[in-house]
């Protein structure tokens, strides 16, 4: 396959965070491992991401700010490449309690490395996490510090912050606060794929299919899409969408071997049913009811990166993407 062109796209600095967000599509929490970006890796992604036509990224995770050393690395390294930084992706955390000359000293500093915006995130996924209390001191201390940012999604600020801000919530108390279907509803507003610890909320609240009614040989073309793809710590590139699909971000820029990739190529040539017929000769027996094919689709690959050795399958974000959800 050829090497692809670049469009927007983000760096994911690391998968640790102090959430675990339902609609996380890359199945992120505390618990996750895999550290932080290396300045070597952070070298190394930014080169190839230009080479392959990118000009500017966001940065997130996880949570990037879990090492703001690490994320100071980071940018230093788009720097370095040319690449702009459109903004930082935050739960803003580490504006809780009595620290504001701590995140106003943070704050100066990464307007000194050229970063200007932050994206805050607000909304009832992370309120069940993080007290709203961080992202409201966050976007104060951005006015005074002259720091750029934008609240996401700030609609929910008012009714958020008509509870207790200075704790995080329950799904229960949520659902008394706001609504009972407010997991729901809000994945709905974001627009969000259901990948990732999303693929719960599809399985909740949308009526299920037998699965034989889902299969089709439609190409999934959304696998060489580059319009909102993600680099993750280890210089994996993972199509928007498609979570728990990786590719060496050069070999995407480059050219990917074909034959190499069997799982990558079932989905592109014969859709679901390319894959299912892939899975079957491994020992994958279909059975159930799924919402959508991508449902379907998600669960085959989960087997087969739990059951088979398949490079490009990511074996914890599959079973990460089934926990924390209740």
């Amino acid at each position: 396959m050829k090497g692809l062109r670049l469009g927007h796209g983000g760096i994911m600095a690391n998968y640790a965070c102090t959430a675990a967000c339902r609609h996380c599509l890359y199945a992120c929490s505390p618990d996750r491992s895999g550290g932080y970006i290396t300045p070597e890796m952070a070298a190394r992604v930014c080169k190839y991401l230009r080479k392959g036509g990118c000009r500017s990224v966001h940065i997130g995770g996880g949570e990037p700010f879990l090492s703001f050393k690490g994320l100071l690395d980071l940018l230093e390294a788009a720097r370095t490449a040319g690449i702009a930084v459109e903004y930082i992706e935050t739960n803003g955390y580490w504006a809780l309690g009595n620290q504001d000359d701590k995140v106003l000293q943070k704050l100066r500093h990464l307007l000194e490395c050229g970063a200007d915006t932050l994206c805050i995130s607000v909304d009832p996924f992370h309120a069940e996490y993080v007290p709203v209390e961080g992202p409201v001191n966050l976007a104060r201390l951005c006015r005074q510090a002259g720091m750029g940012f934008f609240l996401w999604k700030q609609q929910y600020l008012h009714d958020l912050a008509a509870l207790e801000m200075g704790r995080p919530y329950s799904r229960q108390e949520l659902e008394q606060a706001l609504s009972s279907d407010y997991i729901y509803e809000t994945s709905c507003s974001y627009g969000i794929g259901y990948g990732g610890r999303a693929i719960n909320i599809e399985r909740e609240y949308r009526p299920s299919k037998p699965w034989k009614e889902l299969v089709d040989r439609a190409p999934c073309m959304g696998l060489v899409s580059t319009g909102h793809f993600h680099v993750d710590l280890h210089g994996n590139f993972i199509p928007p969408g498609c979570t728990g699909i990786v590719l060496p971000l050069e070999e995407v820029v480059e050219g990917i071997p074909d034959g190499k990739y069997e799982v990558l190529e079932g989905l592109l040539h014969g859709g679901v049913a390319g894959l299912l017929d892939y899975a079957r000769a491994h020992g994958y027996r279909p059975e159930g009811a799924y919402p959508s094919k991508c449902a379907l689709c998600f669960h085959i690959r989960h087997w087969l990166a739990v059951n088979v050795t398949v490079k490009e399958l990511d074996r914890e974000h599959y079973e990460a993407s089934l926990s924390y959800y209740s």
